[in-house]
């Protein structure tokens, strides 16, 4: 019986450990909700991105990318520095790509398409190595029956004096202004990882009317915008293009209604999903302002409600007599905000550490089954 009970302990302590180097393991997704991009502030993103997160052998690296517009090359320091994309040590070119850490130190990735490296798009981590402490089996022992802690008396509440009612009079509506739109908001003007999707899903949702102003993002010489027609949006063919901006951030002011169409047009960046097409209604400054409710009834004459002098108490000596009249307070300056639109690009994936952290309890909870039917 013995021996069966130690053989027992063995195998589950052996699961045990398994499960714990499975808990171990992290999924990071490179850049969070950015992801494998020309970042708006410059190699600083990543680096600051980096700082936040714990890297271990055995925990992947989720970089995610539209394919063709970027990939990742893992590279030694120098290439790093360098931002030679030359001789790689591997190089992923499909996104989604995952990359396994399987060894201790510093590592260094980067994008060699064209400058997207020396424009910040490059990280480098730095990879321990994972916890391997075993995971002990617990002991039986007899547990003495919790003690009861004395129930407090309720400690009764004063009711508070209700709060005098104050009568304000009515705010007037505000007045609906032209609005500035940050294309993208958080990503900026760039190539999307999820395509031209990210684009046309920021604009859904959003009335854009003559009058308001389109603010793109981007860093200088790595991008520029321009408005071309239908057709040349389609193709993303930048020949001739009704206007170009090349200095950012760029801001352009709607002035016309009907349909507008935006590209980029450094070549490939365009049908990698750098496109904006937005519907411009009539102006913003067009619609009339809410009025303000008219009081219900007058106030009554002070003739007809105030009792005569004969019959009024006189006020006590030094005793400071009640206004007849309060003056209402008056009406707010209401100025219209910035509309901040909500971003488009879907949140990270999840640690996949939920799992085995139930498959680790129901391995607690049959280690003590099996201890305490053996003992």
């Amino acid at each position: 019986m013995a021996r069966n009970l130690n053989v027992l302990v063995f195998v589950l302590l052996a699961i045990a450990n398994l499960l714990h180097g499975s808990l171990a393991q992290k999924r990071h997704v490179v850049g969070d909700t950015t992801g494998w991009t020309i970042p708006n502030n410059g190699a600083s993103f990543y680096v600051n991105w980096a700082s936040k997160n714990t890297f271990t052998v055995g925990d992947t690296l989720v970089f995610n990318f539209q394919t063709g517009g970027h990939n990742v090359a893992k590279v030694t320091k120098s290439a790093f520095d360098g931002c030679n994309g030359a001789n790689t040590l591997s190089i992923l070119t499909n996104g989604p790509a995952t990359v396994t850490l399987n060894e201790t130190g510093q590592q260094y990735f980067i994008c060699t398409v064209g400058t997207h490296c020396s424009l910040g798009q490059k990280v480098s981590i730095n990879v321990v190595k994972a916890s391997t402490s075993p995971v002990s089996a617990p002991k039986p022992s007899a547990s003495s029956p919790p003690k009861q802690a004395p129930v407090q008396a309720p400690t009764p509440t004063p009711t508070p004096a209700p709060a005098p009612t104050t009568t304000t009079s009515p705010a007037s509506a505000p007045v609906t202004g032209p609005v500035t739109y940050t294309v993208g908001d958080k990503i900026g003007w760039t190539i999307p990882s999820n395509g031209a999707a990210a684009y046309t899903a920021w604009a859904s949702g959003k009335s854009f009317k003559v009058g308001d102003v389109l603010v793109f993002n981007f860093p200088l010489n790595a991008h520029n915008v321009e408005e071309v027609t239908k057709e040349k949006y389609g193709s993303c063919s930048s020949s001739s293009p009704i206007a170009t901006f090349s200095n950012p951030p760029v801001r352009v002011t709607l002035n016309k209604t009907g349909a507008h169409y935006f590209i980029c047009g450094v070549p490939g960046h365009c049908s990698a999903g750098q496109k904006l097409s937005i519907n411009v209604g009539g102006s913003s400054s067009s619609s009339s302002p809410a009025t303000s409710p008219s009081p219900a009834a007058s106030s009554p004459s002070p003739s007809a409600s105030s009792p005569s002098p004969a019959s009024s108490p006189s006020p006590a000596a030094g005793a400071t007599p009640p206004s007849s009249s309060a003056s209402p307070p008056s009406s707010p300056t209401v100025t219209p905000a910035t509309q901040s639109p909500g971003g488009s690009v879907s949140p990270p994936p999840g640690d996949s550490g939920a799992a085995s952290l139930g498959v680790a309890g129901l391995f607690v909870a049959i280690l003590s089954v099996a201890a305490s039917f053996f003992c």
